[in-house]
């Protein structure tokens, strides 16, 4: 899976992915400077394309083959930060498979455990 994003965005924020099912995305992010606001957490924005990139392969895994997928709509809970030094884990899950539309349902927690996020995206199913 990680050759797949060899120079896209996924590699760049450094996703590193543990397991990828059609059941299950489950992917790691370290929370690195270069990814953090001021204040020394993790930047809502960082939050946000890690978890469309885990919802998107979601959905991938979701749909018939050669189809591809555009996130059309997102919506992100910020709960809890992430500090500087410390890991994410990600965990996104396909709660419905349309023939049009598929919507992820994504978790961002702390390694102990902690709510960091929590996102919502459909993503267009787009025919091959």
């Amino acid at each position: 899976m990680q050759e797949r994003f060899k120079g896209l965005l996924p590699e760049l924020i450094g996703v590193e992915f543990t397991e990828v099912s059609p059941e299950k995305v489950v992917a790691s992010l370290r929370v690195r400077k270069d990814l953090c606001t001021v204040g020394g957490n993790l930047h809502g924005g960082a939050i946000m394309a890690f978890a469309d990139t885990l919802g998107a392969v979601a959905a991938i895994l979701n749909m018939p083959q050669g189809a591809r997928t555009t996130t059309i709509e997102s919506k992100t809970n910020f709960i809890g930060g992430a500090p500087l030094g410390s890991r994410v884990i990600g965990e996104a899950v396909a709660v419905h498979k349309g023939r049009t539309t598929v919507v992820c349902q994504t978790t961002i927690r702390s390694e102990a455990g902690k709510l960091v996020a929590l996102v919502t995206q459909t993503q267009l199913v787009i025919p091959a």
